[in-house]
C-alpha cells in the first residue's frame, strides 16, 4: 500500500502529462492519447518534446505513463470529438 501511495504521489507532484498536454492546446500538437504518447516520445529518446507536444517533457515517464494512459483513455471521447472537429461550450453553476 505504501508503494501505492508512493508512486501516486510522484505522479501528483510531477504533473499528469494527459492535463498538461491538453491544458497546453498547442496548435496541431496531437490530441488523442496526447499523454500517453508524450511520454513514450520521450523514453524512446525523442528530440524536442516542447515542440511538438507544447510542454516540457515529465520528470519520470515511466512512472507517468500508467497514470497518463489511464486518464487518455477516460478522454478519449472528448478527445475524438476535438480531432472531428465538434466543438461544445461547457458552463458550470447555474
Amino acid at each position: 500500500m505504501k508503494l501505492l501511495l508512493s508512486a501516486l504521489a510522484l505522479l501528483v507532484v510531477g504533473g499528469c502529462s494527459t492535463v498538461r498536454t491538453l491544458d497546453a492546446a498547442k496548435p496541431g500538437a496531437p490530441v488523442v492519447y496526447s499523454g500517453t504518447r508524450l511520454n513514450l516520445y520521450v523514453m524512446q529518446g525523442g528530440c524536442c518534446p516542447e515542440d511538438r507536444f507544447g510542454v516540457a517533457a515529465p520528470a519520470h515517464p515511466g512512472l507517468d505513463l500508467p497514470g497518463s494512459a489511464l486518464l487518455d483513455t477516460l478522454f478519449l471521447p472528448l478527445s475524438l470529438l476535438t480531432v472531428l472537429g465538434v466543438g461544445f461550450q461547457a458552463t458550470g453553476g447555474l
